[in-house]
């Protein structure tokens, strides 16, 4: 039906093996896609040709019309979901229940920097971490989408690329500091995510789409900024049983459901563009999430 298009997709175009490997080319890439049952292979119980389902997890071969994929990690859409809508939220909407619930468990009164506050991450982090009684910090690489990113909720917005976001979050609370940053940027942003947590705070490292950050010096970079926590939290990991797989789904079709999320579906392209969309991405000109129809 529609296939989600992520920036980890841009990674394995130019083949590089992150978050999976990619293999030889050429490569089918894309991870994340709703559709239809079509057939059913030897023994495969729980599903019926016609079905509509959804999947984010390797191994790699949405960008297509027709595939084969592993039961193991498909899962039916609930009724009242629309599939299109879905596929442009599905992996964030499960790396967002991981990062909110698992990775630091979001508490009211918690203060959370979110960084790409508008973007497709954003569109999902920021409502939820709203919902659960967090103070939302978002950062911006321009002022259209600071509009963005107070119309999701956050009560504060910084432009990074203009003002130090550091010094204006410990001036937010009080010299403190918040108590977790969500790091997607990496490279240019990475040491003054840092420098924004309070004593014993974490970074949740979970994309780098300036590159990987330099090396950190766990004694003068996390010990004497406050014992802090940095971690690069993996979908691979956090999912790894259908058991987790099947509690972070749920809990993203409830916040649909419910309206804590919406998907924001704000760029569509036919299957046949999808360079198109990848060069999208990759210059940053997108907000809320990218679909591709393959049918189109």
């Amino acid at each position: 039906t529609a296939i989600g298009v992520n920036y980890a997709d841009t990674y394995h175009r130019g083949g590089v093996s992150h978050p999976w490997s990619v293999g030889e080319p050429p490569v089918i890439v894309g991870f994340e896609a709703t559709g239809e049952v079509t057939a059913l292979g030897p023994d495969v119980e729980g599903f019926a040709v016609g079905d509509p389902v959804v999947y984010g997890l390797p191994p790699l071969g949405a960008y297509s019309q027709e595939r084969i994929y592993p039961v193991s990690t498909l899962l039916a859409i609930p009724e009242g979901i629309d599939p299109v809508a879905l596929a442009g939220i599905f992996m964030k909407g499960i790396t967002a229940y991981y990062l909110l619930h698992k990775t630091y468990a979001v508490k009211p009164g918690d203060w959370v920097l979110i960084h790409a506050a508008a973007g497709g991450m954003g569109h999902v982090l920021v409502p939820w971490a709203k919902h659960l009684g967090a103070k939302v910090v978002g950062t911006v690489g321009s002022e259209p989408k600071a509009k963005i990113a107070r119309e999701l909720g956050c009560d504060h917005v910084i432009a990074y690329a203009t003002e130090d976001f550091a010094a204006r979050c410990r001036e937010l609370t009080g010299g403190e500091g918040v108590h977790v940053v969500h790091e997607s940027i990496g490279k240019v942003t990475f040491a003054k995510s840092l420098d924004s947590l309070r004593m014993l705070g974490m970074c949740a490292a979970y994309g780098h789409a300036s590159g990987p950050p330099d090396p950190v010096d766990i004694i003068q970079d996390l010990g004497a900024r406050g014992s802090l926590f940095v971690t690069r939290p993996a979908v691979m990991h956090y999912l790894a049983t259908r058991a987790a797989l099947e509690e972070a789904a749920t809990g993203l079709f409830q916040a649909l459901q419910t309206g804590i999320v919406r998907s924001t579906v704000n760029h569509t392209y036919p299957l046949s563009e999808a360079a198109e969309a990848h060069r999208a991405i990759h210059e940053r000109r997108t907000t809320g999430s990218t679909v591709l129809l393959p049918f189109a």
